[in-house]
């Protein structure tokens, strides 16, 4: 049983986040619940709980400022914030747990199967997402969960992906390379926008380390780390256009 506290500043909010928790979470007891910054940093040194709901804006603060004066990573946090496009790339782009209110029984769900008992937050990536919700809009960093440690990265570093069932296998400028608990498609929708383009169902490419389209075999890329990387049949003519006007 993961023992759980709530944080946020509107009552409602914790009233509805409680009962999706009763209907749907049966391994989750809710020890406490708190309105503010202060009054949760309180019940949470207090309660010593496992996992922690925050809310990201606050009346008194931010879940950022709450962390801060509790300076403690020993409990798991999932972060909860109203609908807002640019909050949920930074969280996608952070890889911190979040659930946009009013809050989706499955997400919730599939958020708190996550949780590990006895592993707290990860620092790094939080950190990584308060940088970007305080106003650093350029999203150049990307974190990557592994099994064991998350890695933040320029995504600049980043060669191209390539997919591995439900894993995605990181290749780097260092050549160092990296699996991920992610899958492909996921990587595809946050780095489209950053000079990646998927070549092939399981490979998807950062333009900047393309080095040449070789026509024979049936089509590939040769990177500038000198891999080769298949292009599938309806992306050959996109891919020829594309080196066509580098």
């Amino acid at each position: 049983m993961l023992r759980a506290v709530i944080v946020d500043d509107l009552s409602q909010a914790r009233e509805n986040l409680k009962e999706d928790i009763a209907t749907y979470c049966d391994n989750i007891d809710i020890i406490g619940e708190a309105d503010g910054v202060v009054s949760g940093a309180k019940i949470i040194k207090d309660t010593k709980p496992d996992l922690v709901f925050l809310d990201i804006q606050m009346q008194d603060g931010s879940g950022f400022d709450l962390l801060e004066i509790i300076n403690d990573s020993s409990f798991k946090v999932i972060f909860t914030t109203a609908s807002d496009a640019y909050a949920v790339k930074a969280f996608k782009f952070s890889a911190v747990d979040y659930l946009l209110k009013p809050v989706d029984p499955d997400e919730l769900m599939a958020a708190v199967e996550k949780v590990e008992p006895g592993k707290g937050s990860h620092k790094e990536s939080i950190d990584l997402l308060k940088d970007k919700m305080s106003g650093a809009k350029s999203f150049n960093k990307l974190a990557l969960h592994t099994l064991d440690k998350i890695l933040i990265t320029d995504i600049s570093d980043i060669i191209r992906c390539e997919s591995s069932v439900n894993y995605t296998t990181f290749f780097f400028a260092d050549k160092k390379k990296l699996l991920v608990t992610k899958t492909l498609k996921e990587y595809d929708k946050l780095l489209s926008d950053h000079g990646f383009f998927r070549v092939h169902q399981s490979h998807l490419i950062n333009v900047e380390y393309v080095k040449e389209y070789i026509k024979s075999d049936g089509g590939y890329l040769v990177m500038k780390d000198g891999s080769t990387v298949p292009v599938s049949t309806r992306k050959k003519q996109i891919v020829m256009g594309m080196i066509a006007h580098m």
